[in-house]
């Protein structure tokens, strides 16, 4: 075992408890949730079936939560999920590599969509793509937010992207949560040593003769994490109390949240 057990079995979305996926799992309580999440992840060849045409694909995952008997009615469905990503519904019958990457992001979309999900889970969806096309997926997503009503879980790496779209940001280290707020507290009042060295570590226009500022030392082993904060071996800040004692979560007001010993020695 690499990684500590997990320590939460489900997830509350809406009033709805998602377990853990089983595979093969058809039966309650799995179906109780069907509908109520969705992932869209990176845009890449692997992400899709290459042996397959797209349209098969997304006639796939609406089948699975909607059984459609009726070929032309699914045909039809497919078409209008396309759509809806912003692809000409006449190419459904091609398969992946007549796609751009753009163009595989967006199919992955409409896989997504294809539930009617309350949530998205979007897995570095502009990993891969270049600048102009990771600008049209993330004006996609905005749009599927609003239009649809939907909410987006973004994992990235990208600051920029963060700043850009996301309303409220969850910083982890190490497998652990090191601060939660929304976007304007955590880049412009940011409280973990790792949210400040890593906002550093990030280019800014308004002053390009300014030197980056890496991160020294490396991330750490998920076989051998320290003893105390897990930050605590490349934290500028660290005391003798973050090598040995992990520190909880520390609520700083109604929004946000930071995992730092720092703050209790402020309080």
């Amino acid at each position: 075992q690499i990684a500590e057990p997990i320590a939460y079995h489900a997830v509350p979305v809406g009033g709805v408890r998602l377990p853990p996926t089983r595979r093969g799992a058809t039966s309650d309580p799995y179906s109780n949730a069907a509908g109520t999440s969705a992932n869209g992840g990176q845009a890449t060849v692997k992400g899709t079936d290459p042996t397959r045409t797209i349209g098969s694909q997304i006639a796939d995952a609406i089948v699975a939560h909607e059984p459609i008997g009726d070929k032309r009615i699914l045909r039809a469905r497919v078409a209008e999920l396309l759509d809806l990503v912003g692809i000409n519904p006449s190419r459904q019958d091609e398969y992946p590599h007549q796609y751009s990457g753009g163009m595989r992001q967006r199919a992955m979309i409409a896989m997504a969509l294809a539930c009617d999900p309350a949530i998205i889970i979007a897995d570095e969806p502009t990993t891969a793509l270049d600048v102009m096309v990771q600008a049209q997926i993330l004006e996609l997503l905005t749009d599927l937010c609003r239009t649809l009503g939907l909410s987006v879980l973004f994992v990235t790496h990208d600051l920029g992207v963060v700043a850009e779209i996301c309303d409220s940001v969850l910083v982890m280290y190490g497998g652990v949560v090191a601060e939660y707020s929304d976007v304007d507290t955590v880049y412009n009042g940011p409280r973990h040593p790792y949210t400040q060295e890593l906002l550093k570590a990030f280019p800014d226009l308004s002053r390009p003769d300014e030197r980056l500022q890496a991160i020294p030392g490396y991330p750490p082993r998920l076989d051998a994490l320290p003893a105390g904060c897990r930050f605590a071996p490349r934290c500028p800040a660290a005391y003798a109390r973050c090598h040995v004692e992990r520190p909880p979560l520390y609520h700083l007001g109604e929004f946000h949240e930071v995992s730092c010993h720092l703050v209790d020695l402020e309080a």
